[in-house]
């Protein structure tokens, strides 16, 4: 008996299937120039830090947030900045800055918390800040900010 025919990959031979570059918008930046802005972001940001401004540091690296199969060197830089900035904040003062946040932010700071988590030993930070800015987030923005980070295509 010959089993072989299960090995076929059938949707090579599909001329409608749905590829993953076709569900979203690539970046329309080239992945060089995202790179970079995402350094300068994080030198930036580093410098907010310095002056003890969370808020202004948080914003920045949530504006024109890195998304698309060909950045990852920024959107892990992004994500290792983000997560300085989230070591670093009291969780008094949580509240008060997401409250800051307009929703587009609300919702590329959920989807770098959810980023965050879905790193093998949760990577440089611990489980209780990453859970502590989802609450506090979620008490904010209400659930449909999960609701439209988990529907959306582009990654961070």
């Amino acid at each position: 008996m010959d089993v072989n025919f299960r090995k076929i990959d059938i949707d090579q031979f599909d001329e409608d299937v749905l590829l993953e570059t076709e569900l979203y918008d690539a970046d329309p930046r080239d992945p060089a120039q995202v790179t970079e802005e995402a350094k300068a972001r994080a030198a930036t940001v580093r410098g907010s830090l310095s002056k003890g401004d969370i808020t202004g540091a948080l914003t920045t690296v949530l504006e024109n947030a890195p998304y698309g199969p060909y950045v990852e060197e920024a959107k892990t830089l992004t994500l290792q900045t983000l997560l300085t900035i989230l070591n670093s904040t009291k969780s008094a003062e949580i509240a008060n800055i997401v409250k800051s946040l307009d929703q587009d932010k609300h919702d590329t700071l959920m989807k770098y918390l959810y980023k965050g988590m879905a790193m093998p030993g949760w990577g440089d930070v611990s489980g209780s800040v990453l859970l502590g800015w989802h609450e506090k987030l979620t008490e904010v923005a209400g659930i449909g900010c999960i609701v439209r980070v988990m529907t959306d295509r582009r990654t961070v």
